[in-house]
């Protein structure tokens, strides 16, 4: 069963979607995933007036949330979840990028590895300190060798 966050995302998405836009974004992105034709905007914009529904959320909230989102190969789920954790990278830790990188292997196409990577991983890595921040380091140094391209391209960005 849906969390409460999730479902209205899904649906105000779905409702923000047009079939027109859905189809472009198939052509131009593709990636064999689903589309529900939402702006970047309304993507933005959902994620922000979930915030103010559910405030306050945890980390491991915020997380949850995020894989509860990306469990569907539907983009804008997807891209849902690199706003939720952009906007939401002050309280990520070291061992997220765990779950990242799940989100990596799986993202199927550049327009979101890119995003992933830049707008939250590389904030991430900027933040961490010590023995944290080398764990890190040892882990995109391992992405940059990997079989997965995604892997690749986001050791790239970084």
């Amino acid at each position: 069963m849906p969390s409460p966050a999730a479902e209205f995302i899904d649906r105000t998405l779905r409702f923000e979607g047009s079939e027109f836009r859905a189809e472009a974004d198939a052509e131009r992105i593709g990636g064999g995933l689903r589309f529900y034709g939402a702006s970047v905007g309304a993507i933005r914009g959902t994620v922000r007036d979930a915030g103010r529904r559910h405030p306050g959320l945890t980390h491991d909230e915020v997380t949850a949330l995020a894989a509860e989102l990306w469990e569907e190969p539907v983009y804008e789920r997807r891209l849902a979840a690199i706003v939720l954790l952009q906007g939401q990278v002050r309280i990520l830790r070291g061992n997220d990028l765990t779950r990242i990188e799940q989100f990596l292997r799986d993202a199927r196409v550049g327009e979101l590895v890119d995003p992933l990577a830049a707008d939250v991983v590389r904030p991430l890595l900027d933040r961490l300190e010590g023995a944290e921040a080398e764990r890190a380091r040892r882990i995109i140094e391992r992405w940059a060798t990997d079989p997965d391209p995604n892997l690749r391209r986001a050791a790239a960005l970084l």
